[in-house]
């Protein structure tokens, strides 16, 4: 099972323009961890996801796929780190005109020298991993919610990925559907040694899955906290974080209302 490479995010400063997001975000993701990236709406959690997968270039610092900065590799390099990540989109963006199976077939087509037949056979097995075997011919609109985003998931596996991002892969989705999701990437996460970036503001799934993470603050622009979902609620004296992982208002809302 090959071992994915640790990530650091070092001093990176990210934004649209002139308008700074967040600032000094500096964090590792350790091989094979659930890594959770967690605030409130709009502090800017997909914006930093998409610096992260070279969507987007940070206005200062850099993001480091082992000893490698991403950044400062030239563009050929760059397209070579990208063939490591698989991406789960918030809606799935799956396409609407092709198969579920063709879905997950086109980076196999466009990136690998595999003959038809085994990609067909690689497909199949993708698939088979998120319990939607037999499933190759229909298409996007003939599946429920979750079965949408597991055969996103399939797709972002296609090319055997070392690191999987996934922007808020619960949305959208009913309770149980979302569970059997956070209990999917966990048997993943220990099947194929792959690290797991996580956008959410699920709190069943903050608990469930992370093992790490990151607790962006939209007001000071930055990271307030960071470990453990579970410490951070037990431990963490931050109001903020509190709030956000118990679910209560902080104690000046609380006295306006």
């Amino acid at each position: 099972m090959r071992k994915a490479p640790p990530v650091h995010v070092k001093d990176l400063c990210i934004g649209y323009g002139d308008r700074v997001v967040q600032r000094d975000l500096t964090f590792k993701v350790e091989s094979g961890e659930i890594f959770l990236i967690m605030g409130g709406s709009g502090c800017g959690k997909s914006t930093l996801l998409r610096h992260m997968i070279g969507l987007m270039e940070p206005l200062a610092g850099d993001v480091y796929y082992g000893d490698e900065s991403y950044w400062r590799a030239g563009e050929p390099r760059r397209n070579a780190l990208k063939r490591t990540f698989g991406v789960l989109y918030q809606q799935g963006a799956l396409w609407s005109a092709m198969t579920v199976g063709e879905n997950v077939a086109l980076p196999l087509e466009q990136y690998t020298p595999l003959s038809k037949a085994d990609i067909q056979d690689v497909v199949a097995y993708k698939l088979a991993l998120v319990g939607l075997s037999g499933y190759e011919d229909h298409y996007p609109a003939q599946l429920s919610g979750g079965m949408k985003k597991r055969a996103a998931l399939a797709r972002a596996m296609a090319l055997d990925p070392d690191i999987l991002f996934f922007d808020e892969p619960s949305a959208g989705l009913d309770p149980v559907n979302a569970r059997l999701l956070d209990e999917l990437i966990l048997r993943l996460r220990d099947s194929l040694g792959a690290s797991f970036i996580v956008v959410t503001h699920e709190l069943e799934s903050i608990f469930a899955i992370g093992d790490n993470g990151i607790f962006l603050d939209g007001e000071t622009q930055t990271a307030i906290a960071m470990g453990a979902p579970k410490t951070l609620k037990e431990q963490c004296t931050d109001p903020k974080v509190r709030a956000f992982l118990m679910r209560r208002l902080p104690a000046d809302e609380r006295s306006v209302r």
